[in-house]
């Protein structure tokens, strides 16, 4: 663990962030609203405490929809890019897709959310090994 930069930002550029580290709890989440907020059947996530996240781009902070009593979805204002979660607690959620670095180890997930919700056809690998 380590008080690192680690950058990205969505497909135009508009939104850029820098997250300082370390990254806290990667994991994988197969919710509805994770599904529909990337179109996916897993979203791949790490969170940051909102006061180490620094918005770069030229679009500064994303844009939001409130998803729920305690969270906003985030997403780029010009392209529409799935940024992450804005939390109340306040945590920033972030898409490890979005990184510059995706593969980075850091992001490794931890663990799966939602599993029942997982497609039957998706395996989803955590660092513990579980499916």
């Amino acid at each position: 663990m380590s008080d690192r930069i680690y950058s990205g930002g969505c497909l135009c550029g508009a939104v850029r962030f820098e997250a300082t580290g370390p990254a806290e709890k990667p994991h994988t989440c197969s919710c509805r609203f994770c599904q529909q907020h990337t179109g996916a059947p897993t979203a791949a996530w790490v969170e940051f405490p909102a006061g180490r996240i620094a918005w770069t781009g030229t679009a500064g902070r994303p844009s939001t929809w409130r998803s729920s009593d305690y969270s906003s979805r985030a997403f780029c204002p010009a392209c529409g890019s799935s940024i992450g979660a804005i939390d109340d607690e306040p945590v920033v959620a972030l898409l490890i897709g979005g990184f510059d670095d995706p593969a980075d180890p850091a992001f490794t997930p931890e663990y799966h959310s939602f599993e029942d919700c997982r497609p039957g056809w998706l395996r989803v690998e955590t660092a513990s090994g579980e499916e």
